[in-house]
């Protein structure tokens, strides 16, 4: 059951991936409007994914705890283009998935902020709660230490407490 879920699930995002990767490769750093749109839609897309889960969980294939730890091992995983990536936080600030970053999933990172003092984590819940939105701050690509801009957009997935989010650095 699970294989074919994970199949099912798989092949959807495969689809969507496919779908989006042509556009994603010709995009020019400068064409913020189509990253924009890019990482909303991918962001959409996972969601998606989650609620596929919560349907099963809902119909008693497995249990909420279950579906969450299914959703979190996909979101992980879950790349498009050369760079994208997605990770999700509780409502209440404790991270979920970090692009597989143990050190920082299970630890709340409501009070973590960029050297110029954005309490990102917080704008990211904002937006999340309010229907999904964009959020500009310093972060710094995995592996590195240069801090660089960066946009995402971030999307509440409400059946499991999470804001689920994907960016890109400027």
């Amino acid at each position: 059951m699970k294989r074919a879920l994970m199949a099912v699930l798989t092949g959807l995002l495969s689809v969507a991936v496919l779908c989006v990767s042509t556009f994603a490769q010709a995009e020019r750093p400068d064409n913020s409007a189509a990253q924009d749109m890019l990482i909303k839609s991918q962001v959409e897309t996972a969601v998606s994914m989650l609620q596929a889960i919560h349907a099963k969980q809902q119909r008693g294939e497995m249990t909420l705890e279950k579906a969450k730890q299914l959703g979190a091992d996909l979101l992980r995983e879950l790349r498009y283009g050369t760079e994208g990536y997605f990770w999700a936080d509780t409502t209440e600030g404790v991270n979920v998935v970090l692009y597989g970053r143990k050190d920082v999933e299970g630890r709340n990172r409501l009070e973590d902020k960029d050297p110029k003092g954005t309490y990102y984590i917080k704008d990211f819940l904002a937006k999340g709660k309010a229907g999904g939105g964009y959020v500009d701050y310093l972060f710094s690509k995995k592996g590195k230490t240069t801090i660089q801009p960066k946009r995402s957009y971030v999307l509440l997935f409400k059946p499991f407490g999470w804001v689920v989010g994907s960016g890109y650095y400027r």
